[in-house]
């Protein structure tokens, strides 16, 4: 079997029923969960569950090749439900088969296994929902599904690709998130993968790293052996933290800092692991939880499944690095990135890992041990070592999924230390490196320490990072506004205030009383020159004045707002809304094109500039097809398109329909 197959089917699988959602809204902004808030508004709450196990049908969509076998259920959030290598029918994730929800879920319900998808706060709040999905076939044979949503909470969206190769024994995993709100947004991306494990398993992290940190980054530990207090247990004989039997108790732990791509497991019993491998640069995250290898993890293995045992679970964060660790995401902006996982046999603690290979190096008394894994077939690979730009060893190998290799070195050298090992294509393509490193002495990283309360800061600037920090993370029991007004009593006239008030004003619909606090802005970065560095202040006052209705005073203040580029792309997106409100279709057409000049990616201005281009009798296949490129799942896309259905959430629809009404396509918006 060489190609790739992609299809969907139903399947029974063995599941516990759940009570109801509660009716009526929760209002949960002071629950703390994950270290953030538990704020759940719009979303329904459930509270109940049950001991009915039924069998019940999902649609469940499949991807396979000669190696793997993919199985992800788009009704359960997108998750990865089973991860199989064929090679030696190992499951390279949690395969749990039964769903047996318990109420650890932001809204509720949440099922272990699999890889659960993190978005945009842990526990994805849709974890338990359905997400609109898609069938592709691509280019070199390659399949794809694709799926979707728009989070309820704040408006941002997802696109995720699920790509599996011909030829190759991993899973591309590409991810698109976006904020088609006309204000900033945070948000999280954590990968969820579940690993089973037993007294011969132990967490792979790369030799870098040297301490971990808990959530909120509140405590500290030495990694991988563990010397001190940690979760309340005394770790000070030496205990290695990076094995499940060690951890009685529920932990977690998060990579302080690593200059690796890849983390994972492995079970020496079955000689067989998990890795996964992204940038570290876009994805430092790197996260071992567990309920403890004790009385009470093994309890809560009965409540999640009936017989498939205890697991860990490895979390991998995409610009993130702790829980909770948010990043903003602006206006109409676009942050994508690529993860890869893969099984992987017989390499052990491997030194270093790509998407290509898996490498594990030892060395004693003049003679290395390479342990090389590869995710395809590599005929006629070199390998060398090599110190200081001279060669010391070179030699070729056939590695393979199937088939790892072993290989043997005797050295001219009495210390492995600055020796290089490298594996290469036979069309010397690099696959994988590792240089040894001397070891170096690192002290543990500080804690981190509690928030003052706003009289105990200092500064203007204090004061405004202190409360953009509290709504950069949700926290669950601080309040920005009593940083901004505090900062606003001492320093009445400071820019970053009063624009950081006026937007938590905004935010909460009081669009008058936020227009005083960002005309304050502007007046304040207008001192000494009438064209600041910044377009921000401006933009949001023309935000304001645009909500109020006085769309003529916002006109003014989005033009001017558009001499600075940060400003650029959204304030021409509404220039564009107010021209199209009338009926100038050309000169809205020409600001959306400016705006995309700024962000091409900008699906919002993509459909806009649709629709004027069909509403003016003009073809509009080509900017579909842009946009198509983008998310093709988008609802504006399916609707310019034609289509039925807009996608399974009928919040969707009230969106999209109040982006058409913004730019006076009145009956566009009816029609929606």
């Amino acid at each position: 079997m060489n190609d790739v197959k992609l299809w969907e089917e139903s399947v029974s699988i063995p599941t516990y029923t759940l009570s109801e959602p509660d009716k009526n809204p929760m209002f949960l902004e002071k629950r703390a969960y994950q270290g953030s808030s538990g704020k759940v508004y719009p979303l329904p709450v459930i509270d109940g569950l049950t001991d009915e196990r039924v069998d019940k049908a999902y649609r469940a969509v499949y991807l396979e090749n000669r190696y793997l076998k993919i199985m992800i259920l788009p009704e359960l959030g997108g998750r990865i439900q089973r991860a199989l290598d064929k090679t030696n029918n190992y499951d390279f994730v949690y395969y749990n088969r039964v769903i047996k929800p318990a109420l650890v879920g932001l809204a509720g319900p949440w099922i272990s296994g699999g890889i659960e998808f993190n978005w945009p706060q842990h526990h994805r709040p849709s974890t338990y929902a359905p997400l609109d999905y898609e069938l592709e076939s691509g280019e070199g044979g390659r399949k794809t599904l694709w799926c979707g949503e728009t989070d309820r909470m704040y408006g941002t969206r997802s696109v995720v690709g699920f790509t599996l190769y011909p030829e190759s024994a991993y899973l591309e995993i590409h991810g698109r998130l976006s904020n088609p709100t006309d204000l900033s947004q945070t948000f999280l991306w954590w990968a969820n993968p579940a690993v089973s494990v037993n007294e011969h398993t132990f967490s792979v992290f790369p030799s870098d790293v040297k301490a971990v940190m808990d959530h909120g980054k509140r405590a500290v530990s030495t990694y991988p052996i563990a010397t001190g207090e940690y979760y309340k247990m005394d770790y000070s004989a030496g205990v290695d933290i990076s094995r499940y039997g060690n951890i009685p108790v529920p932990t977690s732990y998060m990579a302080h800092r690593s200059d690796y791509d890849f983390m994972g497991n492995y079970d020496e019993s079955l000689e067989a692991g998990l890795l996964h491998v992204a940038d570290h640069h876009i994805s430092p995250g790197k996260k071992q939880w567990t309920w403890g290898n004790g009385d009470f993890g093994k309890a809560w293995d009965r409540n999640l499944t009936d017989e498939d045992g205890p697991y860990i679970e490895l979390m991998t964060g995409v610009f993130t690095d702790n829980q909770p660790d948010f990043t903003w995401l602006n206006p109409h902006e676009e942050k994508v990135f690529t993860q890869y996982f893969m099984p992987y046999k017989k390499a052990g603690r491997v030194r270093n890992a790509t998407r290509e290979a898996a490498l594990n190096w030892t060395f004693a008394e003049g003679k290395g041990t390479i342990i090389l894994y590869t995710t395809a077939v590599r005929d006629n690979a070199e390998i060398s070592i090599e110190k200081e730009g001279k060669i010391l060893w070179t030699t070729k190998a056939s590695p393979s999924p199937e088939n790892p290799v072993t290989l043997k070195a005797d050295l001219p050298v009495n210390s492995d230390r600055g020796l290089t090992i490298s594996v290469r294509s036979a069309e010397g393509d690099l696959l994988v490196d590792f240089t040894v490193k001397e070891e170096s002495y690192e002290p543990l990283p500080d804690p981190a320490a509690t928030l003052p309360p706003p009289e105990e800061l200092a500064s203007a600037e204090e004061l405004f990072l202190a409360g953009l920090h509290l709504e950069q993370y949700r926290h669950a029991s601080y309040e920005p506004e009593a940083y901004y007004r505090e900062g606003l009593r001492r320093f009445p006239d400071d820019m970053r205030l009063n624009d950081a008030y006026g937007l938590l004003l905004y935010r909460r619909g009081c669009f008058a009383e936020s227009e005083e606090y960002f005309r304050k802005a502007v007046k304040r970065e207008s001192w000494l020159t009438a064209n600041p560095y910044t377009g921000l202040n401006r933009l949001h006052l023309g935000q304001s004045l645009f909500m109020q209705g006085r769309y003529d005073e916002a006109s003014d203040v989005f033009y001017k707002a558009t001499w600075c580029e940060d400003a650029q792309s959204v304030g021409f997106y509404y220039l564009a809304c107010l021209s199209s409100r009338k009926r100038q279709w050309k000169e809205g057409q020409d600001f959306l094109d400016r705006s995309l000049t700024y962000n091409a990616h900008n699906t919002k201005a993509l459909i806009f500039k649709a629709a004027l281009r069909r509403v003016s009798g003009r073809d509009i296949d080509s900017l579909l097809a842009q946009c198509r490129e983008v998310d093709r799942l988008n609802p504006g896309l399916l609707f310019e398109s034609g289509a039925s259905s807009l996608g399974g959430d009928e919040n969707l629809y009230l969106d999209l329909a109040l982006d058409y009404e913004r730019a006076g396509l009145f009956r566009d918006a009816l029609k929606i």
